[in-house]
């Protein structure tokens, strides 16, 4: 099946720099990829070279781009035709299967939420990403929609987690846990508390409470918390693989001898970086919507960018927007 991706050009802390790149890798990837490129056109077709004649890419003219810094309610007011808003009305218009951008997380999440809605049953969208582990990896969420969430919105948050994950990995019972300060019944906050009776009462496959070293050490298939805590775990995740890598650059490159031993460790060294790059896990979904928006990461590179193109891809693929609204139909808090 062909996947049409409605891709804003402009997002990012460094736009078109990034995106035209990590536009040129994904499409050598994929052979049924179709983007739609939003943005101002002349720059646009200047970066992309021997790309602007290609039948898989559609150039969409949009004249403004949201800043990075901008307020989410300036965004929805002022900038209609900014590349953001554009590419999220194709999604709306059925022009596009999904729409990726790097840009402001603040604006994507109030424009994606006006222009396309929440899905029937859901009252609050959440940002889902995997995060690695050793060998594996970890769906966690709200990774930083939603500050503030009442046990009941957890709980939704959990249930949307579930349908995601047996759409994009087949697996039917995914194993799910309240991200808490202690796995101890007695410990956590109230809201924390009564989240876990309703996670117990509910049908999903809950284990109950995971504590911050699970996230990369544990073996449960979904991590749901607060936007607040999930945001700083994801940054904290980011910081930390950032400072393994300088750190080790650093001390391999100190001396003559410290080179030869890294040349000599050239294959581990390629190996170690490859599983702890936190760029190959670029790509959040803002679950919920009525309609498939990804979010990368506003300083993500072209390789990084290239890997929330793929999400959004797989998404569409798996239909993982259709598993989610069968599961939420006719239902306040879903079936799952």
């Amino acid at each position: 099946m062909t996947v049409t991706l409605a891709v804003d050009m402009m997002g990012g802390d460094k736009g078109l720099a990034v995106t035209a790149p990590g536009i040129r890798r994904a499409l050598q990837n994929y052979s049924n990829l179709h983007c739609l490129l939003v943005g101002r056109q002349t720059d646009i077709v200047s970066l992309l070279g021997d790309l602007s004649g290609n039948p898989n890419v559609e150039i969409v003219q949009a004249a403004e781009v949201v800043d990075m810094h901008e307020s989410p309610a300036t965004a929805l007011r002022s900038k209609k035709n900014s590349s953001m808003r554009v590419a999220i009305n194709l999604v709306a218009e059925g022009r596009a299967d999904a729409c990726v951008s790097a840009g402001n997380t603040g604006a994507l999440m109030a424009t994606a939420r006006f222009v396309l809605r929440m899905l029937p049953g859901v009252d609050r969208p959440a940002i889902i990403s995997a995060l690695p582990r050793a060998d594996s990896h970890v769906h966690m969420l709200d990774l930083g929609a939603n500050v503030d969430s009442s046990p009941e919105i957890l709980l939704q948050f959990g249930l949307m987690a579930v349908s995601m994950v047996r759409s994009l990995e087949h697996v039917q019972q995914p194993t799910i846990g309240l991200l808490n300060v202690g796995s101890e019944d007695i410990k956590g906050s109230e809201i924390i508390k009564r989240a876990a009776d309703l996670f117990k009462a509910s049908e999903i496959n809950y284990v109950g409470y995971v504590e911050g070293d699970d996230i990369f050490q544990g073996e449960v298939d979904i991590i749901v918390c607060d936007g607040f805590a999930g945001n700083v775990a994801l940054k904290t995740s980011e910081g930390l693989a950032q400072m393994l890598v300088k750190v080790m650059r650093e001390e391999y490159t100190r001396n003559l001898w410290t080179r030869l031993a890294a040349f000599l460790s050239i294959p581990v060294l390629r190996s170690f970086r490859a599983r702890v790059d936190h760029r190959r896990y670029n790509g959040a979904v803002l679950l919920g919507l009525n309609g498939t928006v990804v979010k990368s990461h506003g300083g993500a590179d072209s390789f990084a960018f290239s890997h929330a193109i793929e999400v959004a891809r797989e998404a569409v693929e798996n239909k993982l927007l259709q598993r989610l609204r069968a599961d939420f139909s006719g239902s306040e808090t879903g079936k799952v």
